[in-house]
């Protein structure tokens, strides 16, 4: 059984960086495509940025490309989510999750998700 833990959310001022972890335990991400996720307040959960583990395609939102980054470390196991130039719009919590899946965008195809961890963007 895969387990999905995210760090590195916190407060951040418009405009500012962050880099989100997801690390994975009780498995590998090797077969899996990883993404993350977000779900801002009264609004649906949606696709932010996927990674297929190999060979290493990304694919994001066409609101965050540009500002964000995702990549993974295979020696670690850890999948990543650079945020650059936030916005409050950015506000949400953020989650991983792993699924053999390239139906990057449907929910019900990840098997693992993660608790996920909050961003609040504001000054």
């Amino acid at each position: 059984q895969v387990q999905l833990v995210e760090s590195g959310g916190g407060l951040v001022q418009p405009g500012g960086s962050l880099r989100l972890s997801c690390a994975a335990s009780g498995g590998t991400f090797m077969t899996y495509t990883v993404s993350w996720f977000r779900q801002a307040p009264g609004k649906e959960r949606e696709l932010v940025a996927a990674i297929r583990w190999r060979p290493g395609m990304t694919v994001y939102a066409d609101s965050v490309k540009g500002r964000f980054t995702i990549s993974k470390d295979d020696a670690k196991n850890m999948a990543y989510l650079q945020m650059n130039s936030l916005l409050p719009a950015y506000t949400s919590v953020y989650c991983c999750a792993a699924g053999t899946t390239s139906t990057y965008t449907y929910q019900g195809s990840y098997t693992y998700w993660g608790p996920g961890t909050q961003v609040p963007v504001s000054s």
